[in-house]
């Protein structure tokens, strides 16, 4: 006799087995990442090579972040993915430079945001998910206005919360900031009010996410809006930095009209103090952080890493020239000298990166990518343009690849080149007017300054640099070289 089962046996081994299934794979998830460190990769803004005290700044301290560099490596030779900050930020999150990266400068979308990266765009972010990361971002994004395709929440991010755009991260006391999807409207800050200072939310943010994901890998990504212009500190900060910078500076800023507080920075009398503060808020930042991993006990399973996306900036009443803020180096923010690009530099990895460890490979933004991926053992996507630089943090120098080249190109005041390939380093200024204009030539070995032009006396190398900057970029829809129709808004 044929036995027929009912059917709520049948249903209850389909339960069975899909919570057996279920379980093995979030036990093999758990296996798979178990190892894995947690990435904290912190980004300030417009912070010069030489604002920081490891890198020789004299005239404030940043105790947090030179302690940070006293528990790992100090690099010398890093360049940011730009000299401004949305195509900065677009290298850094798709590991391609500005010859491929799709957003390759600023491009504002009113009323609030920028140019979004693509839906098909594959970040780091995603790339970390996919292998079982919770991801955060917290800070300024700059990479799609609110809700498009290139929101973070839509760009491998779990959670965000900060500025969307950079226009409104020009100012400190903002009327809202993002959390996910919600505009979380600071009515402290209406009626120019300063309640509520927008860093500081953005902090606990960012402590309560490293709290939140403590037992499991994370990547969080803090990009500050410190130092950009405007100057703003709490009174706070303030009272520790007022009358130490002599001469002061007064910058008269917009302090009234419908435009106030979105975008035009406001006036700062004591602009010196004002930027030394600033620095020092981010470098308490950075030191809660640390102290944060240690508390929770995953400091030796966290890799930090702090860096700036481009030169020091000249606006709102900032003054490069007084703090030194470019160090050695020749230019500033949009520049391709030196000085727009190369940026500080640290990553610590207790027992993985030696203590008080400095290196001069020459490295950019494109790399963290790879070098991510190849932190977490997971498959590299074959259109990157950077180059791993696991091996260097490692100290396994026979192992560490290097570039044939590092490209830049700047689409904003009449176009700009770069090309950095081995000691020698091309630039090439007003493009857009002038595609033949002539380039400037310079070794780094012997001129970090850039000070002596060398292209008269190496024609076979400016064929070289020529030859490499025609070929380094694919052509773009949006960010047309020979077209400067977007505005420049950071």
């Amino acid at each position: 006799m044929h036995y027929k089962r009912p059917p709520f046996f049948i249903t209850l081994c389909a339960i069975v087995l899909t919570i057996s299934c279920k379980e093995r794979i979030e036990e093999k998830t758990v296996e798979e990442t178990a190892d894995k460190p947690n990435i904290i990769y912190i980004l300030a803004d417009d912070l010069g090579y030489g604002d920081l005290g490891v890198y020789g700044q004299k005239k404030f301290k940043t105790p947090n972040i030179d302690k940070l560099a006293s528990q790992g490596m100090l690099f010398t030779q890093h360049y940011s993915g730009s000299t401004v900050c949305a195509p900065s930020r677009s290298a850094l999150m798709t590991g391609m430079h500005t010859g491929h990266t799709v957003v390759r400068g600023n491009k504002e979308v009113r009323p609030e945001g920028q140019y979004p990266i693509p839906d098909d765009t594959y970040t780091i972010a995603e790339a970390l998910k996919k292998v079982g990361y919770s991801t955060g971002a917290f800070g300024k994004w700059g990479l799609g206005f609110p809700g498009s395709e290139g929101d973070p929440t839509n760009q491998g991010f779990d959670a965000f919360y900060g500025y969307n755009c950079q226009r409104m991260g020009h100012n400190y006391y903002p009327y809202h900031l993002w959390s996910n999807n919600d505009s979380i409207v600071l009515s402290e800050n209406s009626d120019k009010k300063d309640g509520q200072y927008g860093p500081e939310l953005i902090h606990k943010q960012t402590l309560k996410f490293i709290d939140e994901n403590k037992d499991n890998p994370f990547f969080l990504f803090v990009p500050s809006i410190i130092p950009h212009a405007e100057l703003a500190a709490p009174e706070v900060y303030m009272t520790k930095h007022r009358g130490k910078y002599p001469p002061e500076k007064v910058y008269e800023g917009t302090d009234e009209g419908p435009e106030f507080n979105l975008g035009p920075y406001r006036s700062q009398e004591e602009t010196h103090a004002a930027f030394a503060a600033m620095i020092h808020i981010l470098d308490d930042q950075v030191g809660d952080i640390m102290k944060k991993v240690e508390d929770l006990g995953i400091a030796e399973n966290t890799i930090i890493i702090f860096t700036s996306d481009n030169g020091p900036h000249t606006e709102g009443g900032a003054d490069p020239e007084y703090f030194d803020s470019n160090g050695p180096l020749k230019g500033t923010k949009r520049d391709l000298y030196e000085g727009g690009i190369r940026v500080p530099m640290i990553a610590s990895w207790p027992n993985k990166i030696r203590a008080s460890s400095k290196t001069n490979h020459v490295s950019a933004f494109w790399d963290v990518f790879p070098t991510v991926i190849d932190i977490v053992d997971s498959e590299k996507p074959k259109n990157l343009d950077g180059i791993s630089f696991l091996p260097t943090l490692l100290e396994k120098e026979s192992d560490q690849k290097q570039h044939d080249y590092l490209y830049w190109e700047f689409h904003e005041r009449g176009g700009r080149q770069a090309v950095r390939k081995g000691n020698w380093k091309a630039v090439k200024y007003n493009v857009l007017k002038n595609p033949e204009a002539p380039i400037e030539l310079y070794n780094l070995s012997e001129d970090i300054g850039e000070k002596n032009n060398k292209a008269a006396k190496h024609p076979n190398i400016i064929v070289e640099m020529e030859k490499i900057l025609k070929e380094a970029r694919s052509p773009s829809d949006v960010f047309k070289f020979g077209q400067d129709t977007y505005l420049d808004i950071e």
